[in-house]
């Protein structure tokens, strides 16, 4: 019972994270399968990209009800993203544990930093740009997804906040589409190698659409810029842990 709780627990606060600012699912939902359920990263990889892809499914859902979904950037962007989240999926499977953590947590140490030093701009300072730059940083991003087992909301949504010129709270619908397609890349290039733990995944999906419902509501309440600096610094803390944890195991 104990343990159903917990589940229950870590997939609301997934879901919350992904409702509220977009992306960011990944990052918690992977450390808690390996250190709190007790998977390997490779099962744990998998069994992520499912829960973020069903939660962010229906945060989009939401978004789209608030008008803060771009739909053709959206497809474009997650679309390329697909082909290569799918091809990058299998190279997981040729590091080993520990190396695929310190891998993971160096890329939350970059973004975290980004996230706190990069300023945001305000609504009225984006100015948006080609589908070149749109094509490209969908690629970019679906090579992580794939390969980490990360959704890409956190990569996402400054990508499209700064790349392709998205206002802030569209960004954050509009990378939610772009998590479901690139997850759903992830799933099936991954399924024919890993066993999925599905009363584990029903559980975090279960708890992460009341989670993703309230964060969504949330949204539109909390300054974006004051929640994008929190969250950065989690992101950060979080990452040091993992290398505080998995560095000494290279060796």
């Amino acid at each position: 019972m104990f343990s159903i709780l917990i589940d229950l627990l870590v997939g609301g606060v997934i879901g919350l994270t992904l409702g509220l600012l977009g992306g960011g699912g990944s990052i918690l939902t992977v450390p808690a399968l390996v250190y709190i359920i007790g998977q390997t990263p490779q099962v744990a990889v998998t069994a992520s990209l499912v829960i973020v892809g069903a939660n962010s499914l229906l945060g989009a859902f939401f978004h789209r009800a608030q008008g803060t979904l771009n739909w053709r950037v959206a497809l474009v962007f997650g679309g390329v993203g697909m082909v290569a989240a799918y091809f990058a999926a299998g190279l997981s499977h040729l590091l080993s544990s520990t190396l695929l953590l310190v891998l993971f947590a160096l890329l939350m140490l970059v973004v975290g930093g980004l996230m706190i030093f990069r300023k945001t701009p305000s609504d009225g300072e984006h100015v948006a740009h080609g589908w070149f730059i749109t094509v490209v940083a969908g690629l970019a991003v679906g090579v992580l997804t794939g390969f980490l087992g990360v959704g890409g909301g956190f990569l996402i949504v400054p990508a499209l906040v700064m790349l392709v010129g998205l206002p802030m709270r569209q960004a954050v619908g509009t990378s939610l589409v772009v998590i479901a397609m690139n997850s759903l890349a992830g799933i099936l290039g991954h399924l024919s190698q890993t066993q999925l733990d599905y009363m584990t995944i029903s559980l975090f999906v279960l708890a992460g659409m009341a989670g993703t419902f309230a964060g969504t509501w949330l949204a539109r309440r909390i300054q974006a810029e004051h929640l994008r600096r929190l969250f950065a610094a989690f992101v950060i803390l979080l990452a040091i842990f993992l290398l505080y944890d998995n560095l000494p195991k290279l060796s």
